[in-house]
């Protein structure tokens, strides 16, 4: 399924100001989580960054902005806001770089 500019509902299992579960010193500065009823490479479901909202969530409803796909793993995440067209692919970038900077990563969008 093409993810781009699809209204998608994310659970957040990973709130903003949480730590990994199983390395703790990785830092979830924004909220993430996955979209429910989906699948990808990695045989879990689809990952996905929120990003425009600045308290922790448990679920969210957004458009999916961008993809970013791992060059280097299987499992490509989405970019989850509602604010479309807000965003640039380096601001992005800085957004999700405290997990990315661990792949190669580029972002696709519209």
């Amino acid at each position: 399924m093409d993810y781009l500019s699809q209204t998608v509902k994310v659970i957040i299992d990973r709130p903003m100001c949480s730590r990994h579960p199983e390395h703790e010193n990785l830092y979830y500065p924004i909220n993430y989580g996955y979209v429910p009823h989906t699948l990808s490479p990695d045989g879990e479901e689809t990952d996905a960054y929120v990003i425009g909202e600045f308290v922790p969530l448990k679920e969210y409803t957004g458009v999916v902005v961008a993809i970013i796909h791992r060059t280097n793993d299987d499992d490509d995440k989405l970019v989850v806001t509602n604010k479309i067209n807000r965003y640039s692919k380096e601001q992005i970038m800085a957004l999700v770089e405290f997990q990315e900077r661990f792949f190669d990563s580029k972002i696709i969008t519209e």
